[in-house]
């Protein structure tokens, strides 16, 4: 079905890591943002609403479009056959990807409190939070490069 794909195939992945680069800025420097936006802006302030334009530009321009493209050109090489169902490599990829992927819409609605004033997080939430896309890239990477299991 997806036979005209196999000659650009290495674009595909080329792409696909390109927007995972992207998509993981993002995941790492959002929550950072949240933490001097909790701690450091009061509601309503000049800087509250810079962090709010920051917060949104980043999500909306970059973190999206970067996780949209990480998800299609990675359903286009499961496609191609670049995983082995069979592997409990790609099961655990799979799984770390849903939970960024998860990551992301939680950091997504802490963006709406921000901007309707009613955060109730602290500093260290967001800190703890700017942990888990790195655990996250942790098991992607190993379970795809080492396949251990």
């Amino acid at each position: 079905m997806f036979d005209f794909l196999y000659p650009a195939y290495d674009w595909i992945k080329a792409l696909h890591v390109v927007s995972i680069i992207s998509w993981m800025a993002g995941m790492f420097y959002l929550p950072r943002l949240y933490v001097y936006h909790a701690e450091k802006a009061e509601t309503g302030s000049e800087l509250d609403r810079t962090f709010q334009i920051m917060e949104d530009k980043l999500l909306r321009l970059i973190m999206n479009p970067a996780m949209i493209a990480s998800w299609v050109f990675g359903l286009l090489m499961i496609a191609l056959g670049a995983f082995d169902w069979g592997s409990v490599w790609a099961w655990a990829k799979l799984l770390g990807v849903i939970g960024m992927t998860g990551a992301h819409g939680w950091l997504a609605a802490r963006r709406k409190d921000f901007a309707a004033g009613r955060n109730t997080r602290s500093g260290r939430t967001y800190r703890l939070m700017n942990e888990v896309p790195t655990i996250l890239m942790l098991v992607i990477v190993v379970a795809v490069i080492v396949k251990p299991f």
